[in-house]
């Protein structure tokens, strides 16, 4: 009876010693339900239950939010960089200084507010090219606002100063946009200007393509900073897809025929259909030859 009642409670999990103190107690007679109830009053376990219990810690996740690996897995980036998926960024600083100012004043402000909006948008790699003049103290012939925002980004790595000297009391500066062009090329990233460099486009054809394509023109509107939603038209990418590496494509959307159900053009109607869940591959007539020989078929097997 002992070995019986030892063989039936350690199919169901539980520990010989647990067994052995509960029969003690109870003595060898004692039924199987006040075995089991004894045991569970000791917190006794099954062993297949403590198996079941998770060995690692759950990880909670705040509400609403979501896991950023799946997305940068999915497109094929660093984990490590969240934003490697944008294109670098370019700024003609003067362009920039100058359209702020009303081309009056070169207005370090605007270049400010023009890095603070890429910033938010999550670029890493931004750069900024300004002559080295314009390091020198402003005359009234080129006044200079806010110079002090020059020395701030250059010292994040952001400003950088092309060169410039004098010679024999003459100043002599190395062109700008040759620079801006040509490290936006390499980088494969995106020229913030509203210069179309149309010199450098006739110096070298592979140029010429990669300012059509990747110049992006901007407004000032009340000091804030503003590139168009469409930056190659209303038939191009939209801002967000010119400034990433890996556009997401649109989803086509169908226009609805203007026949509706009146439309005879079967498979080769290139409308959208409601009526269609599935849009058909047979033409109407042979969509009514096939109901016709259903009924007719299914006659015969009768």
């Amino acid at each position: 009876v002992h070995q019986s009642k030892m063989d039936f409670f350690c199919k169901l999990g539980y520990g010989k010693q647990d067994i052995c103190k509960v029969l003690e107690n109870l003595g060898e007679e004692a039924l199987e339900d006040d075995v089991l109830k004894e045991l569970i009053r000791m917190g006794s376990k099954p062993q297949a239950l403590e198996s079941q219990v998770q060995p690692f810690p759950l990880k909670l996740v705040a509400r609403g939010s979501c896991s950023t690996t799946s997305g940068l897995k999915w497109l094929g980036e660093d984990e490590g960089d969240s934003s490697s998926y944008l294109r670098p960024i370019v700024i003609d600083g003067s362009n920039v200084a100058m359209s702020h100012g009303n081309k009056e004043v070169f207005s370090c402000w605007g270049i400010q507010l023009a890095v603070d909006w890429f910033r938010e948008r999550g670029h890493t790699y931004i750069k900024v090219f300004v002559p080295l003049w314009r390091k020198e103290t402003p005359r009234q012939v080129s006044p200079i606002a806010d110079q002090h925002i020059l020395e701030e980004l250059e010292k994040q790595s952001i400003l950088v100063y092309t060169p410039s000297r004098k010679v024999k009391g003459k100043r002599v500066v190395c062109y700008d946009d040759r620079y801006i062009v040509k490290v936006a090329y390499e980088k494969d990233g995106v020229i913030v200007s509203n210069d179309h460099y149309r010199d450098l486009q006739n110096e070298n054809p592979e140029w010429k393509w990669f300012i059509e394509q990747r110049l992006l023109m901007y407004s000032f509107v009340s000091n804030r900073f503003m590139p168009p939603d469409d930056p190659l038209g209303r038939h191009g990418p939209t801002l967000n897809n010119f400034l990433s590496k890996k556009p997401v494509l649109p989803v086509p959307k169908w226009q609805p025929c203007p026949y509706g159900k009146k439309c005879t053009y079967g498979n080769k109607c290139k409308f959208y259909h409601p009526e269609r869940p599935h849009q058909a591959q047979l033409s109407v007539a042979d969509e009514l030859r096939a109901k016709i020989k259903v009924p007719l078929s299914l006659g015969k097997e009768k």
